[in-house]
Formats: structure tokens, sequence, C-alpha cells
């Protein structure tokens, strides 16, 4: 746990940002590889990424964590910590749609095709939420539960883990996204798809991965989620997130005939 990489007088280099920061950097590089592998432009694809898939992702992200733990987290704070997202705090399903809906906007206004677009920064937000979750990790958000297995992390004894072994589930989700990365990158490239088919293969997939790794978390404390005690929010939000997915599926799979993918 590095919160706090190094400071240099009043100025603070915090791990949770800048891996944030790596991780649209590397995002943005494999989407624009592969856009380039399916004839779009990749400089436009890059432009997709910053600003609106960046903007409209980080937007989407903090307002649902300060939603989901204002009472935590900010009542009775001054309201300019609710900007602080350099600190942390920031929800990745609500990322996911903030960068769904703004990114739609900016592929249209690109004049890009949308679904083929979609496909390529389907890739990028694997490999990108990679170093989201090491970011957790060092930030020492998104911790584990207890467990005395080989593998187990600890942290300090003033984390909220009070210094017993947990779960890293934040390196088990990095390392089932990044999995997730290239499983994305051989089924485009060796398996006849309708465009969207890889986005809707990326949104039920990791919504598989969500809801296993939340089996492992230890930093949910009382839920107001209808579903408390019985699922955690993340994995009751993932079950919509894998119907989303599986209408985008049926809806885009290739017409009658078709013997590879179409991109529109």
């Amino acid at each position: 746990m590095k919160p706090i990489l190094f400071e240099l007088g009043s100025f603070r280099l915090h791990s949770f940002g800048l891996l944030v920061a790596l991780g649209f950097l590397a995002g943005s590089w494999i989407a624009s590889r592969r856009g380039r592998a399916m004839g779009l432009d990749p400089q436009a694809i890059q432009d997709i990424v910053f600003p609106w898939l960046l903007v409209g992702g980080l937007i989407g992200a903090r307002i649902l964590y300060v939603l989901s733990y204002w009472q935590r987290d900010f009542a009775g704070q001054p309201l300019v910590e609710v900007l602080a997202i350099w600190k942390g705090g920031l929800v990745f399903y609500g990322g996911l749609i903030g960068a769904t809906i703004a990114g739609a906007i900016g592929i249209r206004r690109k004049g890009l095709p949308l679904w083929a677009t979609a496909d390529c920064l389907a890739i990028g937000l694997a490999l990108g939420h990679v170093f989201g979750r090491l970011a957790c990790l060092l930030n020492g958000c998104c911790f584990g539960r207890a467990c005395v297995l080989p593998w187990g992390i600890r942290f300090p004894a003033d984390h909220a883990t009070g210094g017993v072994w947990v779960h890293p589930s934040q390196l088990y989700e990095a390392a089932l996204n990044l999995l997730l990365c290239g499983g994305l990158i051989v089924w485009q490239s060796r398996r006849p798809h309708g465009p969207g088919q890889l986005f809707a293969l990326y949104l039920m997939a990791y919504s598989g991965i969500r809801s296993f790794t939340e089996y492992f978390r230890g930093d949910y404390g009382v839920q107001s989620a209808p579903t408390a005690g019985v699922f955690t929010p993340g994995q009751s939000t993932s079950v919509f997130i894998f119907a989303a997915g599986l209408a985008v599926w049926f809806l885009r799979r290739p017409r009658s005939g078709s013997t590879g993918p179409r991109v529109d």
C-alpha cells in the first residue's frame, strides 16, 4: 500500500491518479491498434478516448461513488472533497455507464461506425482496468476479506483491515481483466462476428469476472441496496450489465450468409 508515491514540497504524486492515467494511455494505445487492424482511423479512436471516454468515465465513476458513500465519506465534509478523485473513490460501473454515453456521442461526432468502434474500445477498457485495479491495491481500497492462504497480503495495522491477512482481490481482478483483454483480441481476430458483438462479449465476460471477484471483497459495510445480505452492490449491478450485453449480442448477430465481421 502506497497511496502517495513521493512528495516534493507541497506537491504529492498520488499512485491512484498516476495509475488511472496510465490505464487510459494503455487503453487508448491498444484500442487504436485494434482499430487500425479493423480498417478504422487510429487517431480518431484516440480522439474518442481523450476527452470523451476520459471525461465521461471519470464523471460517471465519481458520481456513483459519491452517491453510494455520501454518508460515510462526504457528509459534513467540504464540498471540494467531492472533486478530489486523485485520492481515490471511483466506482467502475459508474465509469462504464458514463464512458458509454460520452463515447457514443463522440463516435457520432467523429463520424466513425458506432459498433465497430465500440468493439475496439472494449479491448482498451479491459486493459485500462488492469491499471485501475493496481491503483486500488496501492491506494488500499477495494480490499479483500480475511484469508489464511499463502498468497494473502497485509496492509498496515491502521488500515481498515486491521493488519490481518486478506485476499489480494485487486490482483485477482487485474489478472482476470488482462486475460479478458487477450481473449477479446483473439476472438476479434479469429471469429466471425457482427459489429457490437465484441462489446457485448466484454460486458458479459466482465460482469462474470466482477461477480466472481466480489466474493473475495471485504470492503463493503452496511449497504442500502435492496439485495444487501445476498449479493454485493457490484454483483447486483453485474446482473443488469450482463443482461445488457446479452441483448446487444443477439441484436448485433451477423446477417444470414455473413462470413466475417462487417463494419457499421
